[in-house]
This record gives C-alpha cells, structure tokens and sequence, in this order.
C-alpha cells in the first residue's frame, strides 16, 4: 500500500505508544516522517526504527517556543505538511479532592493547551486538502473516579475537533479524532499510581470491555491512517472511537 506515497506526516509524541505505531503505519505506506517527543534517546531510537525517511525532532508541546522551533525546522528541512497528528498527551489520575494546581497544569498544557497550539502553529505550513487528527480518549465519554483533568482536557480537544473543521473547511483540510480504548502502551504505566493500583484499573476496566482486552498501538494506528487518507475523504469533525465497544455498547 502506498496511501501516503511522497507525502509529509508530522506526529507529536512519535516516540512511543500510539505515536510510534502511527509512524511506522505511515511509514510502511510511503509517508515522510517528522516524528517528535521530549526524550532525546527515545526519540533517537523511534526514528531509527522508522527508517531513512524519518526525521526525529525534540519538542516539549507545552512550550511555545519549542512549537515555534518545530515548525521552523519543518519548514527549512521539509517544505510542506499533508498531515498532522497530533498526539502528544498525559494521563495522570488523581481524585479532585487530590489533584493539585500543578498537577492540573501539567495535564491540561499537554493535552490541551499543547494541542491546540501544535495545530494553530502548524496552519501555514499545512497543504490545502490535507488532514489533521486529533488524540482524544474514551475518557470523554464517562464520569469516571480519578480522570476528572484528564477527561476535560480530552473533552476539550473533542470540541477542538469539530471547531476547527468548520474553520478548515474552505481550505478542504480534514480535522478529526480518534478516540483510543484501553490501548496496552507505555502510558499506562505513568498514571502516577502503584503498580498494584494500575493492575486493579485493569483488571476492572478490562470486564467493561466487550471484546474483554485491551487494544494495541497497531490498531488505533490503522484507523489513524484511515482518517489521514483519501478513503477518509468524506469525513470531517469526527470522533472515532477504536475502543473494543467500551463506549458503544
């Protein structure tokens, strides 16, 4: 397959999980790769497991100045963007009572205030008729103990979605979001918990599942690149839930 033959697919948080899964589905289908994440030896590594066509480019998303770095590099080192993903993110679970200043900060600058501006800022460099997708999470959809920051700032980036279609619109730029399961990834393991809590949340949240596992990087990434492509063309201001029917039945 080659959906993506010749074309430039930027992802935020590329380095690992969805992220890098995403690259490599790119990849495989021709795609130019700009992949970015904030740990130099990570960073190093997922590109040169990516392949020739990937360049590896540290930027922290909640960083202004390090967006404006990114996309100047793009512009000097590639041209021209077909599609970005934009999936850089954090989840950290605490309960209101419990979540501090700092941690709500943290969260809400990488998972919104981040995404929004990776998005803003890439505008100019953005091919008329590409796409845009969006991480969101199946966090959106419940009211669940301990995601109260987490869940809004994904709340916030599924309204992001829709907003920004309407606002692409003239320039046929496709925005929408896929919204992940319980994907088996690295995140999981920085929720901020024990490791003894992490496996309670699983174990439990895997009986809500209907399909009764987990989801792998691979799968979000296949429907990341659907969405990206042309077979996705007339689909925009969508959430697309890859979730195992956790938020369908």
């Amino acid at each position: 397959m080659s959906r993506f033959h010749e074309k430039t697919v930027v992802i935020t948080g590329g380095s690992s999980g969805i992220g890098l899964a995403a690259a490599r589905q790119f990849a495989a289908e021709g795609a130019r790769l700009v992949v970015t994440g904030r740990n130099d030896a990570a960073l190093q590594a997922a590109a040169d497991s990516i392949g020739k066509k990937a360049l590896g480019i540290k930027a922290d998303v909640t960083n202004p100045s390090d967006l404006d770095k990114l996309f100047s590099t793009i512009k000097e080192q590639v041209g021209r963007i077909d599609v970005l993903f934009v999936n850089a993110g954090v989840a950290k679970v605490a309960s209101v009572a419990d979540t501090t200043e700092a941690l709500f900060d943290e969260i809400s600058d990488t998972n919104f205030k981040g995404a929004y501006f990776t998005a803003q800022k890439s505008l100019l460099l953005l091919n008329d008729g590409g796409a845009v997708i969006f991480t969101s999470s199946y966090f959106d959809e419940f009211g669940m103990a301990g995601t109260s920051v987490v869940s809004a700032t994904k709340a916030a980036v599924r309204s992001l979605t829709r907003t920004l279609a309407s606002e692409l619109l003239p320039r046929r730029i496709r925005v929408n979001a896929i919204s992940p399961g319980v994907i088996n990834t690295p995140i999981f393991e920085k929720l901020g918990v024990s490791k003894q809590v992490v496996e309670e949340i699983g174990k439990a949240l895997q009986q809500k599942i209907p399909f009764k596992r987990f989801g792998s990087p691979e799968e979000i990434a296949k429907a990341v690149a659907f969405l990206a492509s042309s077979d996705a063309s007339y689909i925009t201001g969508v959430e697309l839930a890859v979730d195992g029917g956790l938020t369908q039945l």
